[in-house]
């Protein structure tokens, strides 16, 4: 090309401005506030496709059979990006609520059987990050990836829908990728290959617990000494419940009282970075875990502004694929993926109740 391109050239603005007409031949013919529908979700498309790649790239990064320190802060890098694309599709939000109700009224049923449950990249984040078939939410009783497949017609947008659900569900997860890492973790300079590393673990999560357990009773006696407690019994109660389900949990036992030692050894990799989180050598990998869990926490967010919007439009009428409306919405603001990195926080203690760092000349900086 003659003189190099050009802005529009390189942004593809001639077919890019021809994309918004809905259903119509051109967004001449809709109306403002269906313009501006239709504008916020295509805008909400372009950002899940780079989510998807920022979480590819984090995830092959993390799956690699060694993930040298220098490369943690690139993964993150790519977390934080989500992040922040999660924060801006929340507020993206407040530009559809400029519609009154009934601006939206007046094209809503063009829609129709048309959801924004639809959705396949939305879709596809779920599956990349990991959420599990038997987590997700119903649509009417039917998984969401089966109404994709059953919905999307024989045209291209049927078959890219179908062409990359199917490949989505071939992938390796975020989720997995991050609990390999995990269980690589060194745990008091222990690796899972060294001689005596389940005596290790088996070791700091004794002394783990026994701090736990001195801080239960103490929290339990202070409550005690300073509130009016009516029925003590039942206090006492909800304190052994919490102490009992810490247990259950860090020790990875099943309702039999079995251990899985794979699973036991990546919640205490995850309890050992947080706990630790100040040493050198897990400065980076605690920054890790908190833009994951901070990455499920502005999706949930996104979930939750997403069904407050709807409501404030629509109240609780059926939504226009025949869902629930704003109840299957809040539903889904409950699915967890990382929920082992959430039960962590309730397991943590005080900094100075943290059993002493053994062998912390590991943890140090490397010269």
């Amino acid at each position: 090309m003659a003189g190099g391109p050009t802005y529009w050239d390189y942004l593809r603005l001639d077919r890019l401005l021809t994309l918004q007409g809905g259903l119509e031949e051109s967004a001449d013919e809709l109306l403002p506030d269906e313009l501006l529908f239709v504008v916020t979700h295509q805008t909400y498309e372009l950002w899940f496709s780079v989510v998807l790649r920022s979480l590819r790239i984090a995830r092959d990064a993390l799956a690699a059979p060694h993930v040298a320190e220098e490369l943690v802060p690139e993964v993150v890098h790519h977390l934080r990006r989500v992040n922040t694309i999660f924060r801006l599709a929340v507020q993206q939000w407040d530009v559809i609520e400029t519609m009154t109700p009934q601006g939206f009224l007046d094209f809503r049923d063009k829609l129709i059987p048309a959801s924004g449950f639809q959705s396949f990249q939305l879709r596809e984040i779920e599956i990349v990050m990991g959420l599990g078939d038997k987590a997700r939410v119903r649509y009417g009783g039917v998984d969401p990836l089966r109404h994709i497949e059953e919905s999307a017609r024989d045209n291209a947008g049927g078959a890219l829908a179908r062409a990359r659900i199917a490949a989505a569900r071939k992938e390796m997860s975020l989720l997995h990728a991050l609990d390999e890492w995990l269980y690589r973790t060194p745990i008091q300079g222990s690796s899972p290959d060294d001689p005596g590393d389940d005596k290790v673990v088996d070791g700091f999560l004794a002394a783990y617990l026994e701090r736990m357990d001195e801080t239960i009773d103490a929290s339990l006696a202070r409550l005690l000494a300073t509130l009016d407690v009516k029925d003590e019994p039942s206090m006492r109660g909800r304190f052994e419940q919490t102490r009992g389900a810490a247990r259950r949990f860090l020790l990875a036992l099943d309702d039999g009282g079995a251990t899985d030692r794979r699973l036991q050894r990546i919640r205490a990799a995850a309890l050992f970075i947080e706990s630790y989180r100040a040493v050198p050598l897990l400065a980076w990998p605690r920054v890790l875990l908190d833009a994951i869990i901070e990455m499920e926490q502005q999706f949930i967010v996104f979930r939750q502004r997403h069904a407050r919007m709807v409501e404030r439009m629509i109240g609780r009428r059926v939504g226009t694929g025949g869902s629930g409306g704003v109840d299957y919405l809040d539903e889904t603001a409950k699915m967890r993926v990382f929920s082992d990195l959430w039960a962590i926080r309730t397991v943590l203690l005080p900094q100075g109740r943290v059993p002493a760092l053994e062998n912390p000349a590991f943890y140090g900086f490397r010269v």
